[in-house]
């Protein structure tokens, strides 16, 4: 299995880090991140009206950046002769107990047609496990979840997830919510091993204190039409 490191170049806060993801992972290479305030400008998007429900936030150019950085990984897929690779942002931490039954449980379920999550935060509720090893359960969440720390992605899915964001309108790990667009079946590794290393975010955004009530309000009524529509 391929993996693929998405790194902003140039950049020595999560260098060291890196050094150490190519160590571990298996077959590792690094894919440039895509910078979102000069490269992703001609990329078409849409002001969050693209799909049902609307998107109640505009993208801002780190969020920009991160989609293409991760359309970037699922071109090198969806062109290359493997059937599936892991795909990993640059701030991934791994514990060295549990990843290894994560290996074995992406060598026994993975092939061309999944999209399996390995989220860094356990948010989604197991509902029926298809598959464990160790403290490592495969199952697929009713409502999937956020953050795009660690994927595995076969070459099937990412020719699906190209064509569904020809034009983009919100985050990527928002679009990937989104099944009912992409066609796409998501399923979850949890007690995978993965963390956040610490640090700040590279496209967190911040806002005035006199706004945060309301985006929470509208983040919260997005949320709660995103439920509605669970996977089978």
């Amino acid at each position: 299995m391929q993996s693929l490191i998405i790194h902003l170049t140039g950049t020595d806060a999560r260098r060291e880090n890196v050094a150490t993801l190519r160590e571990t992972l298996p077959d590792a290479r690094i894919v440039p991140a895509v910078v979102g305030r000069t490269e992703a400008l001609d990329f078409p998007t849409a002001p969050g009206t693209l799909h049902a429900p609307s998107y109640p936030f505009p993208l801002s150019a780190g969020e920009r950046g991160c989609f293409l950085s991760h359309r970037r990984c699922w071109e090198a897929i969806a062109d290359g002769p493997d059937p599936f690779a892991l795909i990993v942002e640059d701030d991934l931490h791994l514990d060295p107990i549990l990843w290894p039954d994560t290996l074995v449980l992406i060598a026994r379920n993975a092939d061309e047609t999944c999209f399996i999550r390995l989220p860094a935060k356990e948010r989604e509720q197991v509902t029926s496990v298809t598959d464990s090893e160790g403290a490592a359960k495969l199952f697929t969440p009713r409502t999937i979840g956020l953050q795009t720390v660690a994927q595995v992605v076969g070459r099937q899915a990412a020719q699906r997830l190209l064509a569904a964001t020809r034009t983009i309108d919100r985050p990527v790990d928002t679009t990937l919510q989104m099944h009912w667009v992409t066609g796409q079946r998501v399923q979850t590794i949890l007690h995978s091993g993965v963390s956040e290393h610490p640090g700040p975010s590279t496209i967190q955004k911040k806002s005035r204190t006199s706004g945060k009530l309301m985006r929470e309000i509208r983040r919260a009524i997005y949320r709660a039409r995103v439920r509605r529509r669970p996977q089978v």
